[in-house]
């Protein structure tokens, strides 16, 4: 049996979080990545929750649900490749569950990035991820990158807490993100 699959939904802006609330009302599973960040008005600083990645909502909606979700008020249309919506991968979802749910510095970054050194996570609340190491700003961050998005989410940790992986690897990960390309362009 195939488990239902995530979707990614484009929402209108800053209805990320409300739209997540209607389609859980709904009894539909869906999932907006928040972190908390401190923001300075004139008068006041207050730690507040924002979305990770902006005007996405991740959806679990089987064919029965998919066009009750995208009828709520709040939701544009999904992200489609070929003609179809295109499924987010399970263990990005819970990658991103784990990022937001941790304490670590956690960011989101839209555009194309150079591939970086693929590591693996081999201690902590990441153990066992994949990504790729790069140094921004002298700092070492590791990128996972979500499928069909265009965005990754880089996270600070330690280079003590990861492991290279063999370019073996890497060029596998190339190729099959080459077939992908081929199969939705």
């Amino acid at each position: 049996m195939n488990p239902v699959p995530w979707y990614a939904l484009y929402t209108k802006p800053r209805h990320e979080k409300k739209l997540a609330d209607l389609l859980n009302e709904k009894h539909i599973e869906a999932y907006v990545p928040v972190r908390r960040v401190l923001k300075q008005w004139s008068d006041r600083k207050k730690m507040v929750d924002e979305p990770l990645i902006r005007s996405y909502c991740f959806v679990r909606a089987n064919p029965g649900w998919y066009y009750e979700a995208l009828n709520t008020p709040g939701a544009v249309r999904y992200v489609w490749f070929s003609g179809q919506a295109a499924p987010i991968p399970d263990w990005q979802i819970k990658v991103l569950r784990t990022l937001t749910g941790s304490d670590l510095d956690v960011e989101c970054h839209t555009g194309p990035f150079q591939p970086g050194v693929m590591v693996k996570v081999i201690a902590g609340p990441l153990i066992g991820t994949v990504g790729e190491m790069i140094s921004k700003a002298g700092k070492n961050r590791m990128l996972i990158r979500i499928d069909h998005l265009d965005s990754v989410v880089s996270v600070a940790i330690s280079p003590f807490l990861l492991e290279k992986l063999p370019d073996r690897i890497k060029k596998i990960q190339e190729e099959e993100a080459k077939k992908k390309h081929k199969r939705f362009w």
